[in-house]
């Protein structure tokens, strides 16, 4: 497996991500994580929609619930075929507690926390923190990424502006 040192930094320190950088262009790499029921959902389950993939380390942090609560408000104003995640390592019981005390409904959380499979996959897994950087990721309807962003430092938000001009290039 790749390691990336230095890819991306929390409060300012180095750490490394593990697995293959995702390049625009490329198939979204199928995982399986599990839904808030503990039910397994793949990733190409969601082919045949345009999905938003924000990735967050923990819900229970301000940068990842601003990040996800701001991804809910703007699920809204998008198109019925834009299906909005968030994963993260959560335990589904805390992603299903979180969402519940946020009153995010229009944000589907999947967990990676069983086997980091999404993590490893998608080049996003923190060695050092067994926990997932900050990245948001566009996939049109055939599973292609059409946009990335991996938030170089951890503890800031993404650019929502371009990624949700992505979306509707997409619609």
């Amino acid at each position: 497996m790749d390691a990336r040192p230095n890819a991306v930094t929390l409060h300012g320190n180095p750490l490394t991500l593990l697995g293959s950088e995702i390049k625009i262009g490329q198939k979204l790499p199928d995982a399986e994580l599990l839904n808030n029921d503990l039910k397994p959902v793949r990733l190409s389950d969601y082919k045949g929609k345009i999905v938003v993939v924000s990735v967050v380390p923990s819900l229970d942090t301000p940068v990842c619930d601003m990040q996800t609560r701001r991804f809910n408000s703007e699920a809204a104003n998008l198109s019925q075929d834009v299906t909005i995640l968030t994963i993260s390592m959560d335990l589904p019981f805390a992603q299903k507690r979180w969402c519940g005390a946020a009153g995010v409904d229009r944000v589907t959380t999947l967990s990676d926390h069983r086997a980091a499979a999404f993590g490893e996959a998608a080049g996003l897994l923190i060695k050092e923190l067994r926990l997932l950087a900050r990245a948001v990721l566009v996939v049109d309807r055939e599973g292609v990424v059409r946009y990335y962003q991996l938030v170089k430092e951890v503890g800031e938000e993404p650019n929502y502006d371009t990624a949700l001009s992505a979306v509707k290039e997409l619609v």
